[in-house]
C-alpha cells in the first residue's frame, strides 16, 4: 500500500473545499508547494485518488528516495515526515471520513444506521478497520464488517478486501454465490460475505435483516417482591401498568417475573419492561412494567423453582434457561 493510499483509504474527497484549499482545475484536481527550499511536492487528485510526487528542482527529477521501504537517513526521513504532513493537512481540510475503505461497504453502513439506529463500533487498537453493529435493546452484535486479504477467503487470491460476517444460523447459505464460512467467527452460526459486486446490495441487506432478527433476544429476568411491606398484588392488579424500582443492565422489553416471598413463594406475574430511566437518581433508577400473565400461586413455588436450577431469589437476576422454557409455555389464568 503506498503512503496515499494508507492516509486516505478511509476519506472521501469534498471537491468543493480543494479549489479554496489552493488546487487549480482542470481534467484533475493539481496542488503544488515547495519543501527544504529545493523540493517541491505536486498533489493530482482525480476522482478519490490521491497522486503525489516529489520533484527536485535543481536536477528537474523526480525525488523517491523516501517510498524505497526501510529507507533511512535524516534527509530522507525529513522530507517524507513533511511530505506525509502535506498529505494529512489536505485530508483534514479537504477530507470527509467514511467509516470504512470501498464505497459499498460504506452504502451498506448507511442503510444499517437508517434502518437499526446504530453506528459501527471499532473496539480493536490492533483492527482500527473492524467495525461492529451492535443491537440496541439486547446489545448483541448481528455484523462485522472487516478489512482483510482476500487469501484468507479464498486461497491463491490476494488484495485487501472489506467483509461482512453475518449470524445466519443455517448453512444452506453456503451454497450461494459469494457467500462463504465465516473468517475469525463461529462457522455454525455466521457467514462471510466479501463486499464486491458479487451479491447486490439488497441482497446482502436482507441477510443483514435475518442476522439482526437473530441479535433481537431479550432477558428474562426473576425480581423478588415483600408482600409483608406492601400490598404487592393490589397494586400490581389495578394498575396493570406500574413502577418498580430498576435493576442494573435490564433492557426494554426485557421479561420480568415478580417472585412473592412468604406466605406465597412463589412467581405470580410475568411482565414487560416498557419504559427505562422514568426516575433516576444517585442511589435508585425506575422503570414501568406491563402486567402479562398471572400465575396461579401454587403452579411455581419456591419447590418447584429449585427443580429448574434457581436455589434463591434473593435479589434480582437472569432466570436460568430450563425454567424460562417451563415458564413461557404457561397459559394466561
Amino acid at each position: 500500500m503506498t503512503i496515499e493510499e494508507e492516509i486516505f483509504k478511509t476519506y472521501k474527497v469534498n471537491k468543493n473545499k480543494l479549489l479554496k484549499y489552493g488546487f487549480t482545475k482542470d481534467n484533475t484536481y493539481k496542488y503544488s508547494k515547495k519543501i527544504m527550499n529545493t523540493f517541491e511536492v505536486q498533489i493530482t487528485i482525480d476522482t478519490n485518488n490521491v497522486i503525489g510526487k516529489i520533484y527536485d528542482l535543481e536536477s528537474q527529477c523526480e525525488y523517491t528516495n523516501y517510498r524505497v521501504k526501510d529507507a533511512s537517513g535524516e534527509f530522507t526521513s525529513k522530507i517524507k515526515e513533511k511530505y506525509i504532513n502535506i498529505l494529512k493537512d489536505i485530508r483534514k481540510n479537504c477530507f470527509e471520513k467514511n467509516y470504512f475503505i470501498f464505497e459499498k461497504s460504506n452504502n451498506i453502513t448507511s442503510k444499517i444506521i437508517q434502518t437499526y439506529e446504530t453506528k459501527p463500533e471499532f473496539l480493536w487498537k490492533k483492527h482500527p478497520g473492524y467495525g461492529v453493529f451492535r443491537n440496541k435493546k439486547s446489545g448483541k452484535w448481528f455484523a462485522i464488517i472487516m478489512n482483510i486479504d482476500k487469501s484468507k477467503i479464498i486461497p491463491n487470491k490476494k488484495g485487501e478486501i472489506e467483509i461482512i460476517n453475518l449470524k445466519l444460523n443455517d448453512n444452506k447459505y453456503l451454497k450461494q454465490k459469494g457467500i462463504y464460512p465465516a473468517y475469525h467467527m463461529n462457522k455454525k452460526s455466521w457467514v462471510t460475505i466479501i463486499l464486491d459486486d458479487t451479491l447486490k446490495e439488497e441482497k446482502i441487506l436482507n441477510l443483514i435483516n435475518i442476522s439482526y432478527e437473530y441479535s433481537d433476544t431479550k432477558d428474562e429476568w426473576i425480581i423478588p417482591a415483600n408482600p409483608k411491606y406492601f400490598d404487592v398484588i393490589s397494586y400490581i392488579e389495578s394498575l396493570k401498568i406500574f413502577s418498580w424500582k430498576q435493576p442494573k443492565n435490564i433492557k426494554l422489553n426485557d421479561t420480568v417475573y415478580i417472585y412473592l416471598g412468604a406466605p406465597y413463594s412463589a412467581i405470580l406475574y410475568k411482565c414487560q419492561v416498557i419504559e427505562l430511566d422514568i426516575y433516576k437518581d444517585k442511589n435508585d433508577c425506575v422503570m414501568n412494567l406491563k402486567l402479562i400473565t398471572k400465575y396461579n400461586q401454587n403452579e411455581y413455588t419456591f419447590s418447584k423453582l429449585k427443580e429448574y436450577g434457581l436455589n434463591s431469589v434473593r435479589s434480582p437476576r437472569r432466570i436460568p434457561d430450563k425454567l424460562s422454557k417451563q415458564l413461557n409455555q404457561a397459559n394466561n389464568i
